[in-house]
């Protein structure tokens, strides 16, 4: 496996300035935003696709820096019941496809979507409960009508362009958000659908990522390293499901923390454990989302900790049997 970072971190800098930093922490693979949340500041692909002089410069830093791209990031919404927000989430996801065909990349990270409650709905619905049987209506025209289609289609335009690993995070307020919907989405879909996987969105749901780990295997094609710490006073009082604001921190059930800081070493030295025994030998990808640390000491512990934790070389022969 190799030390990655999503390079949204950082922005506010230029993507020569990220990377120098970046590669002075022991990074060696980078993820970067391509559009959609995560921005495109460091890789815009109506630029990159167009210009050909802006494309070879984008790659001499990339081979500048010695880095490898884990995967083009367009998180969106593809499924957005409001048509404009759909067809510019839809387009988004398309130039990844096309901008990571360029650049020989096979992988993508997104979000599944989620659609309204019908066809005229103005914003989306997540639904988390199967009663009333109004909210099972939903998810049958929500799944069937919806997402299955939207995502053959993308699918069979992804092959086209040479990739054939779409990878999901699981993110509730979409339709795919734990085990069990990434896998029914897979199935109908097929293996170009698999798991971005994040810990830090299982654990505040409380689920297990081992288990999670085991149960996905090679489904997962890339990894954030992300933490959660869940506050059990708030969580005692509140439950779970917090609309609080990120940066009411005290009063939130639950917030993001770097890696290390929602949960110790051994808890990730397992869940990296896991990831070699289901045959995972790709980018843990540090996402910095903690409210309590800067960008720079976030980030550090993050790398600090999760050096402690990698395991980088071939198991070879068991040389004691």
């Amino acid at each position: 496996m190799k030390l990655g970072v999503f390079t949204t971190l950082l922005s506010n800098l230029s993507l020569e300035e990220s990377l120098k930093y970046f590669t002075s922490l022991g990074i060696e693979m980078v993820e970067i935003g391509v559009g959609g949340y995560p921005g495109n500041a460091h890789a815009d692909p109506e630029v990159l696709l167009n210009d050909e002089k802006a494309f070879e410069e984008f790659t001499a830093l990339i081979k500048k820096y010695n880095v490898q791209i884990s995967a083009l990031s367009c998180h969106s919404n593809p499924v957005h019941p409001n048509k404009e927000e759909a067809a510019a989430a839809d387009k988004v996801i398309r130039n990844a496809i096309l901008l990571a065909e360029k650049l020989g990349l096979h992988q993508i990270n997104t979000f599944s979507g989620c659609p309204g409650d019908h066809e005229g709905a103005k914003y989306p619905n997540w639904v988390t409960c199967p009663w009333p049987n109004d909210f099972l209506d939903i998810l049958e025209y929500q799944w069937n009508e919806v997402l299955i289609p939207y995502w053959k289609n993308l699918v069979a335009f992804a092959k086209e362009h040479g990739v054939n690993k779409i990878a999901l995070e699981m993110h509730p307020g979409f339709c795919v958000y734990n085990t069990d919907t990434l896998l029914r989405l897979r199935e109908a879909v097929g293996p170009e659908i698999g798991a971005n996987f994040d810990p830090s969105h299982l654990i505040w749901q409380g689920m297990e990522p081992v288990a999670v780990i085991r149960a996905l295997g090679d489904a997962i094609f890339h990894v954030h390293a992300k933490d959660t710490r869940i506050d059990k006073y708030n969580t005692a009082r509140t439950g779970v499901l917090d609309t609080k604001p990120y940066s009411d921190e005290i009063n939130r059930s639950w917030i993001f923390r770097s890696v290390g800081y929602g949960n110790d070493e051994l808890y990730w030295k397992d869940i990296i454990s896991n990831l070699r025994l289901v045959g995972y030998d790709y980018a843990l990808s540090i996402e910095h989302e903690d409210s309590l640390m800067s960008q720079n000491e976030g980030l550090s512990k993050a790398v600090g900790t999760l050096k402690n934790c990698l395991i980088t070389e071939d198991t070879g022969a068991m040389w004691w049997v």
